[in-house]
């Protein structure tokens, strides 16, 4: 079981108050009504998965309901990072 920080209410909880919503960083396109539905077919279901590195979007829906982004490895679960959504991922955290 993992145990994640929460950003937003300053403490560790257990896996099961949290549910993960998909890759992070993930740029909207800048007209909608311009897109094909091709391009938001691909905004819309195409993720990366990569194995080793990768930076997710995470929500505390059993605690203070708020969104926020997390580095994990992949391979192991080892969660590298935890950070707001208004924050970058740091150098060498891309994934």
């Amino acid at each position: 079981m993992l145990h994640i920080y929460c950003p937003h209410c300053g403490e560790y909880r257990e896996e099961e108050e949290f549910h993960p919503r998909g890759q992070a960083h993930i740029a909207r396109p800048a007209s909608p009504d311009a897109c094909s539905d091709e391009e938001w077919g691909t905004f819309l279901y195409f993720r990366k998965n990569p194995r080793g590195m990768h930076n997710e979007l995470w929500v505390h829906s059993a605690g203070c309901r708020k969104f926020f982004n997390l580095t994990r490895d992949t391979q192991t679960y080892e969660i590298k990072r935890v950070y707001t959504l208004n924050e970058q991922p740091e150098a060498g955290e891309q994934g």
